[in-house]
């Protein structure tokens, strides 16, 4: 699994991540470039943070709307609201088209795994 997350501050874009995570599921790397993205946002010293995602399941898992059934994802969800009590933190499922660069980073990440 690879994570791809594009910082934006102002409508400038700040910074990129691109990380290899290991093996697991789509959701599982979802929740993983949340919780790096809100890691990040503490580094950044940011309390407004909206997280966009192409993942319209994960989207409203984190906003409530849907139970977090899988027993491995909800270690994850309670670290993302463990990590998000310090901040106004808000989700925006975004086509996969605009999510372009994340996608792009992600598999950039576990390419340069497999070369290693």
């Amino acid at each position: 699994m690879g994570i791809g997350i594009v910082v934006w501050k102002h409508g400038k874009k700040v910074k990129e991540i691109s990380e290899y995570i290991g093996h697991g599921t789509n959701n599982i790397a979802e929740y993983s470039a949340v919780i790096r993205a809100l890691e990040e946002a503490h580094t950044l010293k940011e309390k407004n943070v909206t997280i966009k995602t192409d993942s319209e399941l994960v989207v409203r898992q984190l906003q409530g709307k849907y139970k977090v059934k899988n027993a491995r994802l909800k270690p994850l969800q309670r670290k993302i609201a463990a990590l998000a009590i310090s901040m106004h933190l808000s989700f925006q499922h975004v086509p996969r088209e605009r999510n372009k660069l994340a996608d792009k980073l992600s598999k950039e990440a576990i390419k340069d795994a497999k070369k290693s």
